[in-house]
């Protein structure tokens, strides 16, 4: 599967940071492994008018995070791993079915990225840090 970037110039995030978060994501999600290879800087130029230097920076910034290797004349390389969720896990149906949900109900993309956000911002954050799932009693009946 060829990878592609897309740039979003109104989302105020800079356009290396959104490859450098699209690469994270993709690796999170299974859809790159270690062993393939992203676009050539020059078909990410060509694809999405950006700067050489910008798609550069990107992949130097994952190099530095001992994501990708670039070996030179052959391209850049996936060389690290992230997270173990994969695209087809279950936890991906049960969220789609959240979000059409959401959607069906009337909310914008905006604002249940904002409310999902804000949910694991909850979740994550030092009051909740405990790994362990609440227990809730079985109440036999």
């Amino acid at each position: 599967m060829a990878f592609a970037f897309r740039i979003d110039r109104s989302s105020g995030v800079p356009s290396y940071v959104q490859i450098v978060q699209q690469v994270q994501q993709a690796l999170r999600l299974g859809q790159l492994e270690p062993g393939d290879r992203l676009p050539t800087a020059r078909a990410v130029v060509e694809a999405t008018a950006l700067n050489p230097n910008t798609v550069l920076k990107a992949y130097r910034e994952l190099e530095s995070q001992g994501l990708v290797e670039t070996r030179r004349r052959h391209g850049t390389f996936i060389t690290g791993t992230l997270g173990a969720s994969s695209g087809d896990s279950p936890w991906r149906a049960e969220l789609a079915e959240v979000a059409g949900r959401a959607r069906a109900a009337g909310l914008e993309r905006e604002d249940l990225a904002a409310l999902f956000t804000a949910v694991l911002e909850d979740l994550y954050s030092s009051k909740y840090s405990s790994k362990e799932p609440d227990v809730v009693p079985h109440q036999q009946s």
